[in-house]
Parts: C-alpha cells; sequence; structure tokens
C-alpha cells in the first residue's frame, strides 16, 4: 500500500512557474508509472503527464505539451512536475497518481488504470 504526498502549489501570475513534487511512502516506487491529472470547476478530469517507472519514457497532454515537464528521481522516491509559463486556463486541483506494472516501460493516460492518488494541490494563475 503506498501513500502519496504532494507538494508545491500555489498562487502564481500568468507566464510564472511553479514545480510539484509527490513523494511516495510505502509501495514499490520503482514499479510505479507516475502522473498527475488536474481538475477544474466545471470541467471534466484532464490527464497532464506520466513518466514511466525507468523514467525513460514521458507523455504529455496537449494543452500542457512543451510548457510542463515531468521527472523522477527514484532514489528518493519522488515525482516532479515542472509547470512552466502558466496560464490561467491552468488553474486547477493537481493530482498525482501512482500506476503499478510489471514493465519499467509502461505508461497509460487514463484515471481508470491508476492505482494510488495524492491528497490534490491547488494552483491558481492570475491574469
Amino acid at each position: 500500500q503506498a501513500q502519496l504526498e504532494e507538494s508545491g502549489g500555489g498562487l502564481v501570475e500568468a507566464g510564472g512557474s511553479l514545480r510539484l513534487a509527490c513523494a511516495v511512502r510505502g509501495g514499490v516506487f520503482n514499479r510505479y508509472a507516475m502522473g498527475w491529472f488536474r481538475e477544474a470547476p466545471g470541467k471534466e478530469r484532464e490527464f497532464v503527464a506520466v513518466v514511466t517507472a525507468s523514467g525513460e519514457r514521458t507523455f504529455y497532454g496537449d494543452s500542457v505539451k512543451d510548457r510542463f515537464i515531468i521527472s523522477r528521481d527514484n532514489a528518493l522516491k519522488v515525482a516532479y512536475l515542472q509547470m512552466n509559463n502558466l496560464e490561467p486556463d491552468d488553474t486547477a486541483v493537481y493530482y498525482c497518481v501512482a500506476a503499478f506494472h510489471h514493465s519499467p516501460d509502461w505508461y497509460c493516460t487514463t484515471y481508470e488504470c491508476v492505482d494510488y492518488w495524492g491528497q490534490g494541490s491547488q494552483v491558481t494563475v492570475s491574469s
């Protein structure tokens, strides 16, 4: 059983940057693909980014591609989401997720495959 602890959300002006961190307690970190989803008021939950357990493959949602960077440190058991050039439409609660798989290069982009969720971090981008 894993627990995901998120940190790093907050308020930033448009064009600014924030970094989210997701520390994993318990479980088998190097067998989890790690990622983020986000949810804004009145909108459906949206896939943001994922990194494979190996750290060698990443995949991004179209709305954040070329602005966000996901990474992981398997020694520290932490995943990161670097968010650059933030826009007001990025305002949402961001949820760190972990999905277990035996293959280190596997990933998925739908929440049905998620095994664990973090508590959520509010990110607010002012115009």
